[in-house]
């Protein structure tokens, strides 16, 4: 009999920590993060970490496990969670996977292609090229580099093109030959659940949440890590905004305003990666006993 990972994902602010922590403790298991910053054990209050309370209630992995200064990838988050799953698996029949981070839940139940590791000059370079010289430099490089990947990727998406280029540079060959885009088959059923409500709530919601974060010292935690500003795992919602404030370019007031309105369009960003799942079945956050129900019958079916 296969075992079931139950994948509850959504935007960020949408109320998937407490709901997954009930749901867990109905099926009496574990929680695995798929939010690609909460595994940074630094950032804390910026990527809305569950309390000392919500980690308690329930056993989590992923959450803190690695350093600001560790590089980290979809692929190795692939490679880490499934190995956890099989640990969990020899004595649990299900198992949650919770999160937002629409690439790490795809590595998990999809599979990722294997890219090489990127070294961090590579990196860097690249990075310090896009602030100097924009996007446009970059697009001009993919389309040499990877005629067949440039004419398919989203030309807005600066983090796309810089990964592309990045394997490019790294290997001499093209990103475009390493995307197999091949379901890599499991042995566990996979169950989606997203999350999702009225916009403007969520909005109302999201924002509600900046303005704790600040009040919980958001502003400290952010001035802590003003020396690596430069880092991949900084370059994040809720700590790029602020690391101008202190070089008096922007006001308190206008990062707050900036914070909220990149959470916004994260938030958007999300759902048009999750809407294209068809796998995926939707529900209103606070119908919490249907959503239950729902996979206890999915569960009895399989």
């Amino acid at each position: 009999m296969k075992k079931n990972l139950i994948v509850i994902l959504g935007p960020t602010g949408i109320g998937k920590t407490d709901l997954s922590i009930n749901i867990a403790k109905t099926l009496e298991t574990v929680i695995i993060s798929s939010d690609s910053r909460q595994l940074y054990k630094e950032l804390k209050i910026g990527t809305a970490v569950p309390t000392e309370e919500q980690l308690n209630a329930v056993k989590h992995y992923m959450i803190g496990n690695k350093s600001i200064f560790d590089y980290y990838s979809a692929g190795k988050y692939e490679l880490e969670v499934l190995e956890i799953l099989k640990t969990i698996f020899k004595t649990k029949d299900n198992a949650l996977l919770v999160g937002g981070s629409g690439m790490y839940i795809d590595a998990i139940c999809k599979g990722i292609d294997d890219l090489p590791d990127i070294k961090q000059d590579i990196r860097k370079d690249l990075c310090k090229r896009y602030d100097s010289e924009g996007i446009e430099s970059l697009r001009f490089d993919l389309k040499r580099l990877d005629p067949e990947f440039y004419n398919i990727v989203d030309l807005r998406n600066s983090k796309r093109i810089l990964k592309a280029l990045e394997v490019c540079i790294q290997t001499g060959k093209t990103y475009s030959s390493f995307r197999t885009e091949t379901k890599k088959a499991r042995d566990f059923n996979i169950i989606k659940i997203g999350l999702n409500k009225d916009r403007e709530e969520l909005y109302q919601q999201i924002e509600k949440r900046v303005d704790i974060m600040f009040k919980d010292g958001l502003l400290d935690e952010a001035k802590g890590f003003l020396g690596h500003k430069d880092l991949n795992s900084l370059n994040t919602v809720g700590y790029k905004e602020i690391f101008p404030y202190f070089n008096n370019e922007y006001s308190l007031e206008e990062v707050i305003r900036l914070i909220k309105r990149n959470s916004r369009r994260y938030a958007k960003r999300q759902m048009t990666w999750f809407k294209k799942d068809e796998e995926i079945n939707w529900f209103n956050p606070e119908n919490e006993q249907e959503i239950t129900e729902f996979i206890l019958n999915k569960i009895n079916e399989q």
